[in-house]
């Protein structure tokens, strides 16, 4: 039986945790090798892939280009600091699309 991975891109201070639960992690600050880890990490079979959200909002195009794939499912996470409310925001556009409506902040879509 094959098993997909899962990997967390992002500043160290923020993804070391999840190497205690079994995760791959990635530290990185710089956009370029975000990018490059994106890419690589869809190549090898990760079917899920969480990128702090400060990486992430400059990551558009990569993130993109899997957005319609079934894998890798790429999440977007708050680092150590907080959040930027990026995260919760591809949530409610996701549900907002599948059903026409936004069910989780009671708006109209």
């Amino acid at each position: 039986m094959y098993m997909y991975k899962i990997g967390v891109i992002g500043d160290k201070d923020s993804i070391l945790g999840f190497k205690a639960l079994g995760i791959s992690v990635f530290p990185t600050n710089d956009i370029r090798e975000a990018n490059r880890l994106i890419h690589k990490l869809a190549r090898e079979n990760y079917a899920v892939i969480f990128v702090t959200e400060q990486l992430a909002k400059d990551l558009d195009e990569a993130i993109g280009e899997y957005k319609n794939s079934l894998t890798p499912a790429i999440i977007m996470i708050p680092n150590n600091r907080g959040t930027l409310g990026l995260g919760i925001d591809g949530v409610k556009k996701s549900v907002e699309k599948a059903i026409g409506s936004d069910i989780l902040f009671g708006k109209e879509g």
